[in-house]
This record gives C-alpha cells, sequence and structure tokens, in this order.
C-alpha cells in the first residue's frame, strides 16, 4: 500500500512520542542562558518523588519528644513504638530515628552519605504562626492540594503558576556545560513531569530498567532493508523542510534529537554487578545507573557532562492504613536508594551523584480514624527530605525540626481543633537552589532560575560540599 507524506509524517510523529519539549520556539518565551564553557568534570541529580505526601512525622521522629509524638498519636495506634525505631545520631546534636523500615537509610547516614533536610516546604516568603494566622504573611498558592503542592515542588514556584519546572530552567540555563554532546540531559524513566520542563531543554521519558537502553525508543521502519533505505532518505529531507517556520522547525528538532538519542542508545550495552531490589523504584533507579553509565563511558561516545533525571513511588496518600502501607513503601524507598549508592560507587561516581527526595506535603501530626488497620493521616504543609551521596556532609540534619505540640508554635491551626500541620522553616526554593549550585549554576542565574529565592536568609543550606 502507498504511503502518503501525510500518513509518514503522521507516524513518525507517533514513533517519536516519547521526546517532549516544553518549547524550542522562540516566541513561546524560551528562556536563553549566558552559555557557560563546557564542564571537564560530570555531575547528576537523581530525584525520588515520593506521590502522594509522605508522613514524615512517622519517618524521622525526634527521641527528645518522642513522649509528645506519642501522646498525640498513640491512643488512635499510629504511634511507633520506641523499641522499633532506627536510631540515629546527627553530629548536629539532638537524639532521633528514623521509620523501622530504613535499615539502608540509617546505614548511609551513620556512613555520612545521607543528610536530612527538617521541615521543607513551599514558601513564598520566611512565615511564622502568627503572620500566617494574621494574614500579614504571604502563603503559597492552594496549599494542603494535592496537584498544586506537587507543581510547586516541582517549579519551585510558590505564588504562580509556572509551565516550567526548576529542574528544566536549570537545564536551560546550564545547557552550555555539556558541550557539544547531543543526548538529553533531563530524563525521566517515570512519564514526562513538570520538574524537567524547561523552556529550551527536551524531556526524555524512558522505560524502567526492565527495557534495555538499546530498545527504550524503538525508532523503527517496517518493510524491506531497501524500503528501510528510501524512507529514511524520504524521511531526512523533509525534516529539511519549511524550517523557516518555528512549530515546523521545532517539530524537525524533536525528530533529529530523537535520532540521535536513539542511534547513542543501540549502540551501548551497559551492566552492573550491584543487585537492585525488584520493585518499580528499583527498578527505575536502575536504569538510572545504567544511563549514567553510558553517558560516562569515554566509549560510548555520548560524553554527558550534567543530567537531571526524575523517578517517583506513588501510594504515600495515607488516610487509612497508614502504618502498614507506609512501611511497604519506606521499606521500597530505602532498599532502592541504597542499592542505587551502591551502584554509584561501583561506576566511581558516588562523589558525582545527588540523590534527593520530595513529596506533596507532609501529613498532621494529629491522626484520622482509629485502629491500625485504619488509622490515617490528612494532608498537611512541612516534611522531611532525604539527600544522599558522596560530596553530601551527611550525618547531619539541616533545617529545623518542628516542635510536635498541636497547636504549638509550627502549627498552623490553633483554637478547638489543632492538627499539626508544620509550617516550613525552609523553603523549596532553598533546597532546589542548594541543589543548583552544585550542580554547576551559577549565582548570577540564582535568580532567572528561582525568581523568589532573595526572600529567603540564603540559597545555600550547607547540605553539599
Amino acid at each position: 500500500m502507498a504511503v502518503t507524506r501525510r500518513d509518514f509524517l503522521r507516524s513518525s510523529a507517533c514513533a517519536l512520542g516519547s521526546m517532549a519539549l516544553a518549547s524550542s520556539i522562540d516566541t513561546f518565551g524560551a528562556v536563553h542562558a549566558l552559555t557557560p564553557l563546557a564542564a571537564t568534570d560530570y555531575k547528576a541529580l537523581v530525584c525520588v518523588f515520593m506521590n502522594g505526601g509522605n508522613d514524615g512525622n512517622n519517618m524521622l521522629i525526634s527521641l527528645d519528644q518522642y513522649n509528645e509524638y506519642s501522646n498525640v498519636r498513640s491512643a488512635a495506634g499510629l504511634a511507633l513504638a520506641q523499641v522499633d525505631l532506627l536510631p540515629i545520631s546527627p553530629v548536629s546534636g539532638g537524639s532521633y530515628a528514623l521509620h523501622p523500615s530504613m535499615q539502608g537509610m540509617q546505614s548511609l547516614f551513620n556512613q555520612g552519605k545521607l543528610a536530612i533536610l527538617c521541615n521543607n516546604g513551599p514558601l513564598v516568603e520566611p512565615l511564622t504562626r502568627t503572620t500566617y494566622q494574621n494574614g500579614t504573611g504571604k502563603k503559597p498558592l492552594q496549599l494542603f492540594s494535592h496537584s498544586d503542592q506537587v507543581g510547586l515542588f516541582q517549579t519551585a514556584i510558590a505564588n504562580n503558576v509556572s509551565q516550567t519546572g526548576w529542574g528544566g530552567r536549570l537545564a536551560d540555563k546550564t545547557t552550555g556545560l555539556n558541550g557539544s554532546a547531543t543526548f538529553p540531559s533531563n530524563v525521566s524513566i517515570a512519564g514526562i513531569n513538570l520538574l524537567l520542563t524547561g523552556a529550551d531543554t527536551r524531556q526524555l521519558a524512558v522505560a524502567d530498567s526492565g527495557t534495555s537502553l538499546a530498545n527504550v525508543l524503538q525508532l523503527n521502519m517496517s518493510g524491506t532493508s531497501a524500503e528501510q533505505a528510501s524512507r529514511l532518505v524520504s524521511f531526512n529531507e523533509l525534516r529539511g523542510l519549511d524550517n523557516q517556520f518555528k512549530l515546523v522547525k521545532a517539530a524537525s528538532d524533536i525528530r533529529s534529537s530523537s535520532i540521535q538519542t536513539d542511534i547513542a542508545l543501540s549502540s551501548v550495552n551497559p551492566t552492573l554487578t550491584t543487585v537492585f531490589p525488584s520493585t518499580s523504584i528499583g527498578r527505575q533507579l536502575k536504569q538510572v545507573a545504567l544511563l549514567i553509565k553510558a553517558c560516562t563511558d569515554p566509549t560510548a561516545g555520548i560524553n554527558m557532562k550534567r543530567q537531571i533525571f526524575f523517578t517517583q513511588i506513588g501510594g504515600f496518600d495515607t488516610h487509612s492504613a497508614e502504618i502498614g502501607g507506609q512501611a511497604s513503601l519506606l521499606t521500597q524507598v530505602s532498599q532502592a536508594i541504597q542499592a542505587f549508592y551502591a551502584a554509584t560507587v561501583e561506576l566511581n561516581v558516588q562523589d558525582n551523584v545527588t540523590t534527593f527526595t520530595m513529596s506533596d506535603f507532609g501529613r498532621t501530626l494529629q491522626p484520622a480514624g482509629t485502629g491500625v488497620s485504619a488509622v490515617g493521616t490528612d494532608h498537611a504543609w512541612g516534611n522531611h527530605q532525604l539527600i544522599v551521596g558522596g560530596s553530601v556532609l551527611g550525618h547531619t540534619l539541616y533545617g529545623t525540626y518542628p516542635t510536635l505540640a498541636l497547636g504549638g508554635p509550627d502549627d498552623t491551626d490553633g483554637g478547638s481543633n489543632p492538627r499539626g500541620r508544620w509550617i516550613p522553616t525552609t523553603s523549596v526554593e532553598q533546597y532546589a537552589a542548594t541543589l543548583a549550585l552544585w550542580y554547576g549554576l551559577s549565582t548570577a542565574d540564582l535568580a532567572a532560575v528561582f525568581p523568589l529565592i532573595g526572600r529567603f536568609a540564603t540559597s545555600n543550606l550547607g547540605f553539599l560540599g
């Protein structure tokens, strides 16, 4: 059957659907970086997004405040027994413990490879309980909403709806660090997302390690070898037509980049000896490790210097049955991140890769429901984040751990219905800016990537060396 020009363009566009383009079109508001010189070292940021709102109050517990924690949560069956907790002793002081399911994170913390950022969340400006309650302080958009708070973590702009994520804007500003490399700098193993969406930066979405790198794009043509060769000639000719039109050029650029990416991945077959757990987040992080090996192998010819990866695990919206549900999820997170760190050691890039967590929001200290099989928590605000890597100044807590008191100094709520929704003491912008500065963002470009950063006391929280 004859293939029309329209059919050919339609089918080729569909085949390239795994390449996402936020916008490479000047008139669509592209952010043009002052192109930095190509980097000589490799650095990567790896996001583990815990979708649904992880209960940080049960992930990291202050043993100095265990009685206060237990008094609020025990009656409903939500408090974890102190004897079961995994104690850690931060060099920053105080006595704390991790959830019993996080042995891997306890080990990395004790090795100095894990830091914890306490009570972090979206902020327009620093807030106190007083300025929050009397309305004199500016609040983030749509607090306690899943979709909105996911957006605020991924854009790091708490007072506006943004079409780009901070990882995308970071890549826009640091694209020159990759020199002449053509492989996408932003790669998701969990579908297209806002975090990696830039104005100029293309986002590559690939499957987890259940699919080999050679097959993640599958840009294949049907027919005989002669027919494929003929079609490829026509395809390449078509990509050169009408490029004076911005939309056509953008589509052509996507196809060209996809072909280059497919060729690069088809030529490598990286392997690892590190054993990863056979879970979704385990397979995602294994694929990241394989991509890092491929992109840093000098014989593969990809030669990337800067990359940002996105992975995700869902199920953290624990309005009920939290005890068992969160235990399973945190086991998966802990085991996968521990295996991923071991893989970076195997690849000798542990000092060049930083893994960090984000989640929609924290959850209320006040339980929702009663009984171990039913009890859960509701949406809250400030939460605790994990940061892992060889360059992490670990064995330390950063930020300020909240006072575990309903209606206390860190609680948004008062009166007859205090719930324990912590007002963050560090903003998402400060968290992301610290990661971005380590990655290679210049201080001159900080405000372009993080427009609210000047409202906070520091742009570097100090957890990376």
